[in-house]
This record gives structure tokens, sequence and C-alpha cells, in this order.
């Protein structure tokens, strides 16, 4: 059965569940946007593999940690940074011990033409372009990390008339691909698979220009009663969730 679900904030996105198997469970799992394309990928084999659904909702991660304040039912949060799951930990709101890092992101530059970017930040100082996009620092990590960026190269006060943000990085890709800012931040995840550049060109930024992306995930309170999470978060831990985060162009 496919189940389509809203993006929190943002769009559609359709996730396979199963429901063949008397003994399974359906988990609710809360993610940062940046990790859609690998979350649904790891779903389909998580599935196959245990009979257990996942329903999940992706936005920016300070988007979902208000959600969880509200009472969201999510049993698993999969975050784009560490502070927010530390956060939620010692608020009560998640199983103490079950915070672990399933991935480091990478941050890129990105256009969505060919031969506009040449590897370098050369395009990006030259500031010869009307719009620049990348998610709200305030919602999301990977926002945050792209004003480090400007910062560090001195950029930001020059380039702050020509910012266009994006309530999550999802959006902020939406931009780009659509042509609405010739070039933006997202994460590498997006625009990355299997080794490759999936189009347009691109800035690989050095990890050493911002904070790590270290991104955590943890168990909720909601999730206590439920073998699907647990299962979850032991199959993110496993081999062949590794390698599908792997080939997203994400460091374990």
């Amino acid at each position: 059965m496919i189940k389509t679900i809203k993006h929190a904030g943002v769009g559609l996105f359709t996730l396979l569940a199963l429901n063949n198997n008397a003994l399974a469970e359906q988990v609710q799992v809360a993610v940062a946007a940046n990790f859609t394309a690998p979350l649904q990928a790891i779903a389909v084999e998580f599935e196959h593999d245990t009979g257990h659904s996942v329903l999940a909702s992706f936005g920016a991660t300070g988007q979902l940690y208000a959600q969880i304040h509200n009472g969201a039912p999510f049993e698993v949060f999969l975050s784009a940074d560490a502070s927010t799951p530390a956060k939620l930990e010692n608020e009560g709101l998640a199983v103490s011990g079950s915070r672990f890092t399933y991935a480091v992101g990478r941050l890129v530059l990105w256009s969505a033409q060919p031969g506009y970017l040449d590897g370098s930040a050369a395009v990006l100082k030259a500031n010869q372009y009307r719009h620049l996009a990348l998610a709200n620092p305030k919602a999301a990590p990977y926002g945050l990390a792209a004003s480090e960026v400007l910062a560090t190269l001195g950029l930001s006060s020059a380039l702050q008339g020509k910012l266009v943000e994006g309530q999550s990085i999802s959006q902020t890709y939406q931009f780009i691909a659509t042509g609405n800012a010739e070039l933006g931040f997202v994460a590498l995840s997006q625009v990355y698979k299997n080794g490759q550049l999936s189009g347009g060109s691109a800035w690989m930024v050095p990890a050493t220009m911002h904070t790590p992306i270290k991104q955590d995930g943890l168990l909720l309170k909601k999730a206590q009663q439920n073998p699907a999470a647990a299962a979850f978060i032991a199959y993110l831990k496993g081999e062949k969730a590794a390698a599908i985060i792997q080939s997203y162009g994400y460091q374990l």
C-alpha cells in the first residue's frame, strides 16, 4: 500500500507501508529534510527485512522539534544536528541513552546550471548573481552551516540583499532547481548519489569552514511500547543502512 503524507511545511512525500504481516507494527519517524532520499531507501529495505512499516514526516529540524513539543505522535527523531536531540533528552521527551550519531553531513554550494560553478568558491565571491539560496539558519542546521561559510569568507554583509531563505533544506533546493536562485547551499545528499553529482555544478564546501554537521537520532518517549521503533533504530545502525547512507555522500 502507498501512503502519502504532508511534509512539515514544504510538500508531499510518498512512502511505502507494508501491512501484510499480522505481527508488523508501524513506526512514526520525524526526519530532517536533508535525509529524505536516504530514509526512503532505508525504509524500503527495513520493511522488506522486518515487515514493520515506516510513516515519516520530513522538515526542518527546528520545525520538527516544535511539533514534538506540541504533542506530535513521533516515535523516532532523526535530526540534522546533535544539539536538538540532546535538548529533547534533557527535557525528558526522549528515551534516556538512546541518542546516537547516524550520519555526518556535507554542505555543498550547488547550481542547477551545468558549468556555472567551477568546483571552487570563485563564483560565490564574484557576486555576479541575483539570488543565493540557503535554509533558515534558525530552523535548519544546514542553513546555519551556510551562514558560517559566508562569515568565514567575509561575504555576510555583501550578500545580505541577495539571500533567499528556505524554511527547510528541501525548499532551498527547490529555489535553486527551479532557477529562482542561480545557486545556493544544500546538503550533498540532495544532489549526489553513488559517487557522483546527479546534475548541475557544485563546489564541495570544505568541512573546516563550518561547524561539523553531526546528525543525531534517538527514540522518543512515545516509542516505549512499540517494538518497531527500537527495531528501526537498530536497523539504522546496521551494515545495510550504513551502505545506503554513505552512497548519498554522508560520513559515519
